[in-house]
This record gives C-alpha cells, structure tokens and sequence, in this order.
C-alpha cells in the first residue's frame, strides 16, 4: 500500500507545488520509487510542470480530470469519471522519473468545489463529499510507493479528499508572517477532521522554502517555526533560487534533476528532504 502524503498551505506562492513535484521527481529518479501525484489543486500547476499545456489542453477537453469526478458527484446520472483514461503514465522531464503518474487537475475545480457539499449521498447513504476520491484511486494504490497530493491553498472539501487519504501531511512555506499565519489553523483543522474520521492524519513536518539568508525575517521566523512546536520542522532548508521558476516549465526532451533544479545545490536539499521524508516514515533509501 502506497505512503499518502498531502501538502498543505492556506497561503499562494510559498513553493506548495514545487515542493511537491520536486518531492517526486527526486524519489522516483533518485530512490526508484513509484509516485502517483493528485492535482487537486484548480490552478492545475502540478498538472502542467508534469506534461505541458498542449497535452493538458488536450485531456482537459476531453474531461479526463479529477474535475470530472467531483461533477460525477454533482450529476450521478451523468457519470463518466474512468481513472484508467485519466491517469497520466509516465509523466515528468526528468531522466529517472519514469515511474510517476499523474491524476491531473482542472481549472474546472473552481466551480465545481462550491457545490459538493450538496451532492447527493448515493444509495444506502453510503457515499460522503469527503470520500470522492478515496473511492476512486483505492484499487490503484497498490500500484504506487507513494501518493503525494496538492491540495488547493484551502480546507475545503477537495482538500478534505486529499486528507482523507493521507497518513500525513507536508506544510511548505515562506518563513514570512503572512506565509505561516494560517500553519495553527491548518494544524487544528486537521486534527479535528482526523478525529472526526477516526484515521490518524499526522503533521509530518513544515519545509521552509525560498529562503534568504540576508533576510532578519527569514531568520527570525524560520527560528520561531521551530521553537512554537506547533509542527516539526525539516532540517532541510530550500533556498531562493531562480532555477525554480525555470523549473516549472515543462520540457518535451528528459534533463537530469540537477539540469532542471540547477546546478548549485538546489537538486541535492530536494535529495536530502526526500532522505529526511523516508526516514520519518521509517523507509529504507
């Protein structure tokens, strides 16, 4: 059974989606696991670093997106959500990451996700708003040694999806006041919902991206991370780097990580928070 790991952040621009396919890249082409990434994110960038525009383009028309399965909810009597045509195989541009595949997402999300707490409960009552996607990927999750979901920069139903399946959860973020205001909500949020479902839902950690190291701020709220306890924090600092906007683009020709992380040590603090994430979960590397 796959290790289900959702990232979380209620804030935009902490590097949420970076994290999470670089988090793939790295354990597929590094420590040859197999990854599954679940875009549920509506602004779709996990989707289009994984396999371009024009191919996201081209999928999207055809609704095979998770946003067809959350509309499935919305009008039963229109299902077509099949994961079998919606799973992307083989996705990425790096050399090595030929075992990810992708559940891609859609801006269609947008709308969809404002009206799936009046979606109807299916027969015997058996189906909840929250279990969308549990339902759909279980018979898939042998498949994978890891599930790495971006949630939306919300605790909304799509992102309770994700925390549905996840054994834990990853909180990138700016060490800013604005960027880690929200991380105690997301803490408490979490725990209710994990009891509330009766599954342990556990903060495996809060990863600090796009660090300066001339900034007081930088310093002094990366510090208080660590003394609040409110979370633990990854050893493994990520760096501002201009290389991680070039690495959103998606290339139709393979590049080594460090080709497409750049060739300072941005590729190797990716290594080593992949290193840090299998020894939290006690996997050997």
């Amino acid at each position: 059974m796959a290790r289900v790991i959702s990232l979380i952040n209620l804030k935009g621009g902490v590097a949420k989606t970076t994290t999470t396919v670089a988090l793939a890249e790295t354990l597929a082409a590094q420590f040859g696991k197999r990854i599954l990434v679940v875009d549920l994110d509506p602004q779709t960038n996990a989707t289009i670093m994984l396999i371009g525009e024009e191919r996201w383009k081209a999928i999207n028309e055809k609704e095979q997106t998770l946003a067809r399965l959350f509309k499935d909810a919305l009008e039963p009597q229109n299902s077509s959500f099949d994961i079998d045509k919606s799973l992307q195989r083989q996705v990425s541009d790096v050399q090595g990451a030929e075992k990810i595949d992708l559940l891609p997402s859609s801006l269609d999300l947008i709308d969809v996700q404002d009206h799936l707490s009046k979606a109807p409960a299916g027969q015997f009552h058996a189906v909840t708003p929250i279990d969308l996607l549990r339902l759909a990927v279980k018979s898939n999750l042998d498949d994978y040694d890891f599930v790495l979901i971006d949630c939306p920069p919300n605790l909304g139903i799509i992102t309770l999806n994700g925390l549905r399946i996840s054994e834990g959860y990853i909180i990138p973020t700016v060490p800013d006041v604005l960027s880690t205001y929200g991380i105690p909500q997301i803490i408490k949020h979490v725990s209710g919902f994990s009891l509330q479902i009766a599954e342990n839902v556990e903060p495996l950690g809060i990863v600090i991206t796009k660090y300066q190291e001339n900034s007081i701020t930088h310093k002094n709220v990366s510090r208080n991370l660590k003394n609040d306890g409110d979370a633990p924090v990854f050893d493994t600092v990520i760096r501002q780097a201009n290389q991680i906007a070039a690495a959103a683009e998606f290339q139709n020709s393979r590049r080594t990580l460090k080709q497409k992380y750049g060739y300072g040590d941005l590729a190797e603090r990716y290594i080593d928070l992949a290193k840090e994430l299998l020894d939290k979960l006690d996997i050997d590397t």
